[in-house]
């Protein structure tokens, strides 16, 4: 590295040196939903909502830092109904956007280091540069990564919604009322579906509230609309001379065939993916049988 590097360099980190200092002394604006957030004392969660582990992990401490002490700005809003569908706290996730971020600081200069031991130069602005765009490109990725796995967690619930819905509608063909059927159905199964509707459902109980209401706030929460069209149903059953059997059937056969659609466009994406490595062979093949024919004919002339 020449002098002149080495000065741009210093020059460089004294200006960002100086440029943060003026940052910290210049008055912010506060964002008042933040302080008001930090004010508040901490609400009581909603059953079967995702709660602090008692003996959180490095990713979940980083993620507890990041909340006190990073803008919120700078960390994002957090994506409250995927994190939901997950089970997976707000410090999860921030606290996996910081561990990244930190790879992708660490990874450039490890990298840098490894080159200067084999006796290979790099420019400075080369580590800088790749230091930079990679923390930002790695520190966006699990937003990314929520939100694909929320996806597959919705198709899921989806499923067993599906069955949910079957169960309502023999237990409503049996004679059973709406609230009643609701409860018998939810307690059938044991995944963590199952549990969180038979949880919300206790809980719309001991509050004297209408069930179908906290499905409805549920359906909400977790981004499932299919559990609101439940919800609704389950309304007009209300009426117990009212006939909600074949809607519940006809509901539960539409959910299954929007999953089979789904499941049929995945495999047809599969599909077209297994097209390219034959291609790329076909290619090959024909580069082959072509490569000789041309050589000689460069050859000759």
């Amino acid at each position: 590295m020449t002098g002149l590097q080495l000065a741009l360099a210093f020059g460089a980190l004294i200006g960002l040196g100086v440029a943060v200092m003026l940052y910290a002394l210049v008055p912010a604006q506060p964002d008042l939903r933040d302080v008001l957030t930090r004010l508040s004392p901490p609400a009581r969660p909603r059953p079967g909502a995702p709660v602090p582990s008692v003996n959180p992990d490095t990713e979940e401490r980083l993620g507890i830092w990041a909340e006190r002490t990073l803008p919120a700005r700078l960390l994002g809003a957090p994506p409250a109904r995927d994190l939901a569908v997950l089970r997976k706290t707000p410090a999860q996730f921030y606290g996996r956007k910081v561990l990244y971020g930190l790879l992708g600081l660490a990874v450039p200069a490890l990298l840098t280091g490894f080159f200067t031991l084999l006796g290979i130069g790099i420019p400075f602005v080369v580590p800088v540069g790749a230091t930079v765009i990679l923390s930002g490109v790695l520190f966006m990725m699990p937003s990314r990564d929520i939100s694909a796995d929320a996806k597959k967690a919705r198709s899921n619930f989806a499923r067993a919604l599906s069955a949910y819905i079957e169960l309502c509608a023999l237990e409503r063909n049996s004679g059973a009322g709406a609230t009643v059927a609701l409860s018998n159905a939810a307690e059938v199964g044991d995944s963590w579906v199952f549990r969180q509707i038979g949880q919300e459902l206790a809980r719309s109980r001991y509050n004297g509230q209408p069930p179908w209401d906290s499905l409805k706030v549920l359906s909400e929460d977790l981004g499932l609309p299919e559990l609101a069209d439940v919800a609704d149903i389950m309304r007009l059953a209300n009426d117990e001379s009212s006939e909600v059997y074949r809607q519940l059937r006809a509901r539960s056969a539409s959910a299954r065939s929007a999953l089979l659609s789904a499941e049929l466009a995945q495999a047809g994406v599969v599909e077209e993916r297994m097209y390219l490595p034959a291609s790329f062979l076909g290619v090959v093949f024909l580069a082959l049988l072509m490569a000789p024919p041309l050589l000689r004919l460069f050859g000759t002339s």
